[in-house]
C-alpha cells in the first residue's frame, strides 16, 4: 500500500471513529499534544556570538541569510550568529523536544517588539516576538532564556569594549602628543572610567527599557502558550577580563601601561587576548555587575506584576572564574571567552593575531577595519565554544532550580556549581 493510501485511510478511520463516539455518546479522541520547545531571545550572549559554527538566519523577507562575505553590510540577517555552539543547544534540559535560537547579536530591548530593521543599525530581522509567535503557534513553549540589557539605546556591549581597547592601543602606539588617525576622529588615551562605560542616568534608561521588553514578552506568552506553564530564565553577563592581568602582562621592555608608548607591551596583550588597561579593569567589573543589577531588576519587577509567572534570574558573573583572557601566562589557550581579534583591510577572514613590530599607520589600518566591517571584530570579547558549553551547563541548573534566583560558579578544578 502506497504512503498516500495509507494516510488518507487513517484519516478516515479517525473521521468515523469520532463520528462513532460522538452517536454513542463517548469523548472524542484527544488531540495529539504538540512538542515541547525551548526558545532563546535577546542578544550576543545568548545568540552564541563568538561560538562559531554559525547556522543562516530568516531575514525579514523570509529569506535564509548564509554567510554573505566579510564586506557585506553588517545589517545583514547572518551576522546574528546564532550558533550551534550556543548555551540553549548544550543545555541538559529533560522533557524539551526542539530548540529554537531568536536571539540576534546586537539585539536591543527595542528589537523584541518591533523589526530590529527598523532602527539604526538594526539587522534585518523580524521582532524576536514575531519570531516567538511563530514557534507557539507548532509547539508548547516550556522554557524561555533571554538574555536582554547589555545593549539599548544609552550604551551597547560592543562600544563599550571598543572603546575601551582602542584607548588601549592608541595609548600604547602613539604618543599623546600625536594625532590618532582612526575614522569619527581622535582616540582617548586614557584607561576607561565608570563614567565613560554608563552614567547613572543612562542605567536608569536602560533598566526603564529592557523592564518595558520583559512586559511584553511576558504578555505575549501568556496569549500564545496554551497551557501557561512555561518558565524564564534571566540569564545576566559574565566579564570576558580578569579582576587583574596575569603578572606576565604586567609589564615588557620596562614599560608598564601608565607609561607613553609601550608598543612591546601593546602586541603582548593583544596576542593574549586582553588589549586593555589593568586600571580599565574594576570599571569593566562593576559594569559587569551593573547588568546583573539591571537584569535582576527586571526579573523582580516583572515578578510582581505576574505573581503567577515562573521566573528565575540566572546570575552567570563568576561562571568563568580561572578561565578569563589574561588570567593565565598561556592566554588565549584555555580561556573561556573569544580575545580581541582584528582582521587587516580589505577582510578576507585571515585574523591578526599579532601586532609585533607594526608601526601606528599599520595599527590605525587595521583598527578602523573593524569600523567599517564591524563583523570582522565583533566576536571579540564573548564566550567561546567552550564557554557556551559552561553557559549551558548553568542553564541546565536554573532551568531544574525551584529557587528564583541562583548563581552559577566555577571552581578552581573547573567544575560548575548553580546554586
Amino acid at each position: 500500500m502506497s504512503r498516500f493510501r495509507r494516510t488518507a485511510l487513517a484519516a478516515a478511520l479517525a473521521v468515523a471513529t469520532t463520528a462513532l463516539s460522538t452517536a454513542v455518546g463517548l469523548p472524542a479522541p484527544a488531540a495529539a499534544a504538540p512538542p515541547t520547545a525551548a526558545v532563546a531571545l535577546g542578544d550576543s550572549f545568548i545568540s552564541g556570538e563568538g561560538a562559531g559554527a554559525y547556522t543562516p538566519v530568516v531575514d525579514i523577507t523570509g529569506a535564509a541569510q548564509g554567510f554573505p562575505g566579510w564586506t557585506a553590510p553588517n545589517s545583514n540577517a547572518f551576522f546574528c550568529h546564532r550558533s550551534a555552539n550556543a548555551s540553549l543547544h548544550r543545555a541538559n534540559l529533560p522533557g524539551i523536544q526542539d530548540r529554537f535560537n531568536l536571539a540576534c547579536s546586537g539585539g536591543q530591548p527595542h528589537d523584541i517588539a518591533t523589526a530590529s530593521a527598523a532602527r539604526s543599525s538594526g539587522r534585518q530581522v523580524a521582532a524576536q516576538l514575531d519570531q516567538l509567535r511563530a514557534v507557539g503557534r507548532t509547539h508548547d513553549i516550556d522554557l524561555v532564556l533571554l538574555g536582554l540589557g547589555s545593549n539599548n539605546s544609552s550604551f551597547t556591549f560592543g562600544d563599550v569594549a571598543e572603546k575601551c581597547a582602542n584607548r588601549f592601543i592608541a595609548d600604547a602606539w602613539t604618543g599623546w602628543w600625536e594625532f590618532w588617525a582612526y575614522l569619527g576622529g581622535p582616540v582617548e588615551q586614557k584607561p576607561c572610567t565608570d563614567a565613560d562605560l554608563a552614567t547613572a542616568a543612562q542605567w536608569s534608561a536602560a533598566t526603564a527599557e529592557t523592564t518595558a521588553a520583559v512586559r511584553q514578552l511576558l504578555t505575549t506568552l501568556r496569549e500564545i502558550d496554551a497551557d501557561g506553564q512555561h518558565r524564564i530564565v534571566f540569564q545576566d553577563y559574565t566579564n570576558p577580563l580578569p579582576f587583574d592581568l596575569e603578572a606576565t602582562f604586567h609589564s615588557e621592555d620596562s614599560r608598564d601601561d601608565t607609561r607613553d608608548k609601550f608598543r612591546a607591551l601593546g602586541a603582548e596583550r593583544y596576542a593574549a587576548g586582553c588589549p586593555i588597561h589593568r586600571a580599565s579593569l574594576l570599571p569593566g567589573h562593576r559594569f559587569s555587575q551593573g547588568l546583573g543589577t539591571l537584569v535582576k531588576s527586571a526579573r523582580d519587577s516583572m515578578a510582581a506584576e505576574f505573581p503567577g509567572a515562573d521566573l528565575v534570574y540566572l546570575n552567570v558573573q563568576r561562571a568563568f572564574d580561572g578561565a578569563r583572557l589574561c588570567e593565565s601566562a598561556a592566554s588565549p589557550a584555555g580561556a573561556l571567552a573569544t580575545p580581541i581579534r582584528l582582521q587587516d583591510s580589505p577582510p578576507n577572514g585571515t585574523f591578526v593575531t599579532s601586532l609585533e613590530g607594526k608601526d601606528k599607520i599599520a595599527i590605525q589600518r587595521i583598527a578602523n577595519t573593524c569600523v567599517s566591517y564591524f563583523q570582522t571584530c565583533q566576536e571579540s570579547w564573548h564566550p567561546n565554544a567552550a564557554g557556551h558549553q559552561v553557559l549551558g551547563q548553568c542553564l541546565s541548573g536554573a532551568a531544574a532550580t525551584s529557587a528564583r534566583a541562583v548563581s552559577c560558579v566555577r571552581a578552581g578544578d573547573g567544575s560548575i556549581t548553580v546554586a
